[in-house]
């Protein structure tokens, strides 16, 4: 029988120990505080009784998925384990101390992984007996309705582990995508021009309504501006500043005033009640609302032009990874293909010439743009 191991019980961690048991492995799971490790079961039972509830799931079901879930007191207690996936603070020398750990206590063969979202694997490879059997595997939240999850090489990742962490992974009904060990990974990082060009349209004069307006009329679920909203705009700004710090201040990662002085008004969206809209909703498309979406596209597009030539990727691996990661219609480079090279391209020379001082570079086209 194939053995989960799960360290960090939170939201997170929780919902990942859920993925594997429900697709039938057994999982041994674990947190530092006492509290997190006694109530586990009672909150996955909480947060699964509606389902049953509402007829979606056996009763039976629910019953079986929490009897492959065993919680235990320390990481010594894993020995069984054949992938140990951590979900802890993201702290490198918390995650560092763990791996140790864990590396005393498994067997020569099983994998160990990071659900980190923004630290680098390779540094966090650093010091291990065997780094070549670390790698990253990025959950989306909520794990358990999320379908995409970000398998994440470092230089001396073995294949043997790759392979291994990807059957299980799939097996447990998730999609996973190769990923770059790079800041942001995939989704992350393209993520940031939908944010970051919203951002900048407002601080030329634009509403958040109208810019919002214009991507729903181009297909997406939510603007950029509603998305901020639900996650949050100090989370937003966190993951930008980090971004912005790991690619040594590159324009592409600008941090807008606008974002810094919405986070600075404590309305960071529906968590405190108001946000750049939120209550609120968009109103009709303006009139130049293909403009606007082919302006954040463009960069989109971009982005992911230049994660391409990072190497560690695919253009349907990121394709299917915005997706999926975040709800979007077409991946970067369906974009791509809609539009043809040479309008992003001419788009993004436009762009350059009105740039404030300083960003015309944040504009600067993607070798895949520039090339036929």
């Amino acid at each position: 029988m194939t053995t989960i191991a799960v360290i960090g019980l939170g939201a997170m961690g929780l919902g990942i120990a859920q993925v594997y048991a429900a697709a039938g492995f057994t999982v041994l799971a674990t947190d530092a505080v006492q509290d997190a490790r006694d109530s586990a079961i009672e909150r996955l039972r909480t947060n699964l009784l509606p389902r049953v509830e509402a007829r979606k799931m056996p009763l039976a079901e629910l019953e079986a998925l929490l009897s492959r879930i065993t919680i235990v007191d320390r990481v010594a207690a894993m020995a069984a384990a054949d992938l140990a996936i951590e979900a802890v603070i993201e702290k490198i020398d918390t995650k560092r101390a763990l791996f140790t750990d864990l590396e005393a206590v498994v067997g020569p063969d099983a994998v160990l992984a990071t659900n980190t979202s923004s630290l680098s694997v390779a540094a966090m490879a650093e010091g291990l007996a065997h780094p070549e059997r670390l790698l990253g595997l990025h959950f989306f939240n909520p794990a358990p309705v999320m379908k995409l999850v970000e398998l994440v090489a470092h230089p001396l990742t073995s294949t043997d582990a790759l392979g291994h962490a990807r059957r299980l992974t799939e097996a447990a009904g998730k999609t996973v995508i190769d990923c770059p060990d790079r800041p942001g990974f995939i989704v992350n990082r393209c993520a940031r021009p939908f944010y970051g060009e919203a951002l900048a349209l407002l601080e030329e004069g634009r509403s958040a309504t109208d810019i919002d307006a214009a991507m729903l009329a181009a297909g997406y679920r939510l603007g950029p501006f509603a998305l901020i909203d639900l996650v949050g705009a100090d989370i937003n700004l966190a993951a930008t500043e980090s971004l912005h710090a790991a690619m040594n201040g590159n324009p592409r990662y600008y941090i807008h005033s606008a974002l810094r002085d919405q986070v600075t008004s404590g309305n960071l969206g529906r968590k405190t009640g108001k946000g750049f809209i939120h209550p609120e909703t968009p109103g009709p498309a303006p009139a130049d609302a293909a403009a606007i979406a082919l302006r954040i596209e463009a960069m989109i597009a971009n982005e992911a032009g230049w994660l391409l030539a990072e190497g560690g990727t695919t253009e349907t691996g990121i394709d299917t990874a915005l997706k999926l990661g975040l709800n979007f219609p077409r991946g970067p480079f369906e974009i791509l293909a809609a539009y043809g090279r040479d309008r992003l391209r001419d788009e993004l020379h436009r762009l350059a010439e009105i740039a404030p001082a300083g960003l015309a570079d944040r504009y600067r086209p993607a070798p895949i743009l520039e090339f036929a």
